[in-house]
């Protein structure tokens, strides 16, 4: 289906271009959320009328999406999740957890507009784009840690997989060292069991 875009589309085009794309995608998301038109004369024509109108809206939300986006450019959001000693979420960080988070800090985000391709599912530091607007994306830092110290050491570039892994080994290894090595260990004196009687 050919459709003529009313508002730049990531991935698709700009205002005012007609483009073809899937009929279920024009009907389902494009026509039903007021991204488009389809590409009819009677259509072209209303877009012809309407064009100056849209601009000019356009120009105001992007005006009011860069405001959203220097207050949220290059924040770090901070979510605490239990997890495994390697590292696995037991479960995972979505969108809806990120926009939760921007909530309480007074902003106000939809979901379709934190683009996570993919549930975070293990701890550490992780980029994540925010489309305030078509035109206006901004990137924001999510960091995942099991405690708030924990999350402070991963925003100051510790590697806390290796640094559990390898504080585990040194205290196994001086809890060893010192069984072997104590001088005060009591020995018991073992005594050789007594032979047994020949007949």
């Amino acid at each position: 289906m050919e459709v003529i875009l009313l508002e730049r589309v990531n991935k698709l085009g700009q205002m005012g271009e007609v483009v073809k794309v899937r009929d279920g995608y024009a009907r389902n998301f494009l026509l039903k959320r007021g991204k488009a038109l389809r590409a009819t004369a009677d259509n072209r024509a209303k877009y012809d009328g309407m064009k100056a109108e849209l601009e000019a809206r356009n120009l105001k939300a992007k005006g009011e999406a860069s405001k959203v986006a220097e207050k949220i450019e290059g924040k770090n959001i901070i979510v605490i999740r239990q997890a495994s000693e390697a590292g696995q979420l037991f479960g995972s960080v979505t969108v809806r957890d990120l926009v939760l988070a921007f909530e309480t800090d007074g902003v106000h985000l939809d979901r379709p507009q934190v683009q996570l391709d993919a549930p975070i599912k293990v701890i550490g530091k992780h980029t994540v784009t925010v489309a305030v607007h078509p035109e206006v994306e901004v990137e924001i830092t999510v960091t995942v840690a099991r405690s708030q110290d924990e999350a402070e050491r991963i925003n100051r570039g510790e590697d806390i997989s290796t640094r559990n892994e390898d504080r585990d080994a040194a205290a196994e290894a001086i809890a060893a060292a010192g069984e072997f090595f104590d001088p005060e260990a009591q020995h018991e004196d073992v005594v050789p069991a007594p032979a047994a009687e020949e007949k």
